[in-house]
């Protein structure tokens, strides 16, 4: 029996809000061991991810916002699986742009603990790119999860609805850029990074925002 391991699944669709559509490659992120295990962000295709998922028992579906291509397969994933759907109380009305016929089964709050293959991921309530974003911290494994909040050259976007700039740079200055420089930062889209790439260009992202 391997450990605690992380996997990613790229999954493709579309992200809809404001009237616009964009194609988007998605990173779901799978956190467990041989017997059990977590989903971060459902998006788009929960055949392939209850197939990367296989025969462990899903104990939850974690989302770190409530845009549509982070949360789409969300209910067909617990469906399948029987695990509960988890996303911050102040994305609900988020969430049911998407689902509207359909509640989380929980809400997650800040500093929260989720147990998993005998580690547990805490909570970072991270807004800004939406109001109840959410980054999980896994520092067994030097790991944070960071959804739309923090990416490899920079924050999330806040130029559209439900967003706000300066209080994604206040979430990532307060609750990111403390955690270990070695902490790899596993994004939402795209590639990896560390705290420590991310960090010294705080004061560059600042004056772009202004």
């Amino acid at each position: 029996m391997t450990g605690l391991r992380i996997e990613r699944v790229v999954t493709s669709g579309v992200f809809t809000l404001d009237g616009g559509i964009w194609n988007v490659d998605n990173n779901v992120w799978i956190v467990g061991d041989d017997r059990e295990a977590v989903v971060i962000d459902a998006a788009h295709d929960a055949d392939a991810v209850a197939e990367a998922v296989g025969d462990r028992q899903l104990t939850a579906i974690m989302c770190t916002h409530a845009h549509n291509d982070h949360v789409n397969a969300a209910p067909a994933l617990a469906a399948a699986t029987g695990a509960p759907i988890l996303l911050h109380l102040d994305d609900r009305l988020l969430w049911k742009h998407t689902h509207p016929d359909r509640d989380p089964d929980g809400y997650l709050s800040d500093n929260q603990r989720l147990e998993v293959a005998g580690t547990r991921l805490r909570v970072l309530h991270t807004p800004g790119h939406t109001p109840g974003a959410i980054c999980l911290h896994l520092p067994e494994l030097g790991t944070v999860f960071t959804g739309d909040t923090l990416f490899a050259g920079g924050p999330g976007a806040t130029g559209r609805s439900y967003s706000d700039f300066p209080t994604i740079i206040r979430s990532i200055r307060d609750r990111l850029l403390v955690l270990p420089g070695t902490t790899a930062v596993r994004t939402g889209h795209g590639a990896d990074t560390t705290i420590g790439d991310e960090a010294p260009h705080l004061a560059t992202w600042i004056a772009r925002g202004r």
